[in-house]
């Protein structure tokens, strides 16, 4: 029981029933005070009427009442009794002259002066509300009448009303502390599942999701943001899973090609034109491995260079001279490659890092561009971003493979017989965005390819002039 009670929908219950208890007991106090107050009101409006009324009736000559055998008789005064009803009529010394009624034994008031008050019948002990009527003549008083009516009936009401409270209130509350737990435990149902849906997950099984109806509330936003977070979360893992496994594939090539090499070399004696071979082929296997480790350990990084660390970078000269380095590759494979780029265009960021990024886009359109043109331009945005753009004019990338070729490790070709382990547009990928830009790609089968990369601008062109490498 008071674990339930520490829960959410128990503590809601608690607060529900102990906020109603309050009001209402507020409330219930108001009520009977109200009711009391009332009743009390009525029968000092009734006293008074009947007071005046009985005053009417009285027989008053020349300042002297002139009493009457039959007054008691009278139809209006048998009504009185018949009501409930005690009356006294008193000269003002106190002498009483007509009398009626079932209290008989009460203490008769001074006549002075119109009065009430309440008193407790010595015979049966209940209380009794009298009111004191002075009846006046032209020079004196003439008589007193007092007037009284049981309060029982007032009483009687007022416990009725007192024994509905204190039955009623408690049993509301009861309800609404069993009405809110239930209502509690309906909305936060989405909680639950919440709870068991996130103990069954794994990182070997991220497939769980809680698949609730949509509602517009905070609890249905919670949901659809917990299985929006479950499906991010699985991607990532299985990325992760896919990358580990194609760095083992990749590490795995060279590794067993370089123990084919020692197994041979180690079968019998060789000669040293063998050897030299032999040393030849473990040396280029191990650029492979040095390469792939580099790349490796470069997207294991990210972005974990302090922006503190970077500085304004002149763009304008360092693709020029990535342009001028990458030419007489292209130019072995017959190609042209051009560089328009605008002067002073400079961008805040590693230098080393933007090297890396466009020669891999400057090394991609070399390789697969078998003849036609490369194209290398920039410009600087009114929004503070400048553009590069690497466009060849090579046999294209099939639509289908468009969406993937960012992905670690993943190659069009798939007989992989092209030099390269898929890293380096992953790796193109990662500094732009540790740069806070993007990289995007367009094309079409034979008609080339065009990579777009968007840099935040540190330092606005100080002249539209082209750069003269070209």
């Amino acid at each position: 029981m008071m674990k339930r009670l520490r829960t959410v929908r128990g503590r809601f219950a608690l607060w529900t029933a102990g906020l109603l208890l309050v009001g209402l007991s507020v409330f219930g106090f108001y009520v009977y005070q109200s009711m009391a107050r009332r009743l009390a009101t009525a029968v000092d409006e009734s006293l008074t009427l009947v007071g005046a009324q009985v005053v009417a009736g009285l027989d008053i000559v020349k300042d002297r009442l002139v009493s009457s055998e039959s007054f008691t008789e009278e139809p209006e005064n048998v009504d009185l009794q018949r009501r409930g009803y005690t009356v006294w009529v008193t000269r003002p010394e106190g002498q009483v002259i007509h009398a009626f009624g079932p209290y008989q034994h009460l203490d008769l008031l001074s006549g002075g002066t119109a009065a009430f008050s309440t008193q407790s019948d010595p015979e049966t002990g209940d209380a009794v509300r009298v009111h004191v009527v002075p009846v006046p003549g032209e020079a004196r008083q003439v008589a007193a009448v007092q007037v009284a009516h049981s309060l029982e009936d007032s009483r009687e009401t007022l416990e009725r009303l007192a024994t509905t409270l204190l039955i009623g209130v408690p049993g509301l509350v009861a309800a609404a502390a069993l009405g809110g737990y239930l209502l509690a435990a309906r909305a936060l149902s989405p909680i639950d599942r919440i709870i068991q849906t996130a103990r069954r997950i794994s990182a070997e099984d991220l497939s769980a999701r809680l698949d609730l109806p949509v509602v517009d509330d905070e609890v249905g936003r919670l949901a659809v943001t917990f299985d929006e977070m479950l499906a991010r979360l699985e991607m990532s893992f299985r990325r992760e899973r896919q990358f580990t496994t194609d760095a083992s594939h990749e590490l795995r090539t060279p590794l067993s090609a370089m123990q084919a090499i020692l197994g041979t070399v180690r079968a019998r004696r060789r000669t040293p034109a063998e050897y030299d071979r032999a040393l030849a082929d473990l040396a280029e296997e191990s650029d492979r491995l040095q390469s792939l480790t580099d790349d490796l350990l470069r997207l294991a990084r990210g972005d974990a260079r302090a922006p503190e660390s970077r500085e304004a970078v002149e763009l304008s000269t360092l693709l020029a001279d990535l342009c001028d380095s990458m030419r007489p590759l292209a130019q072995a494979k017959g190609l042209s490659l051009t560089c328009q780029v605008p002067e002073d265009l400079t961008v805040l960021g590693d230098r080393d890092d933007l090297i890396r990024l466009f020669g891999n886009l400057l090394q991609n359109a070399v390789k697969y561009t078998e003849s036609g043109a490369i194209k290398v331009s920039a410009e600087a945005a009114a929004d503070g971003t400048v553009s590069i753009h690497v466009a060849d004019s090579g046999g294209g990338i099939d639509s289908e493979h468009l969406p993937r070729i960012f992905d670690r490790f993943y190659r069009v070709d798939p007989s992989r017989a092209s030099p390269g382990a898929g890293l380096g547009l992953a790796i193109a990928q990662e500094i732009a965005r540790s740069h806070g830009g993007s990289i995007e790609v367009s094309s079409q089968v034979g008609q080339g390819t065009h990579f777009t990369v968007t840099l935040p601008d540190s330092a606005r062109p100080a002249s539209p002039g082209i750069h003269p490498a070209t």
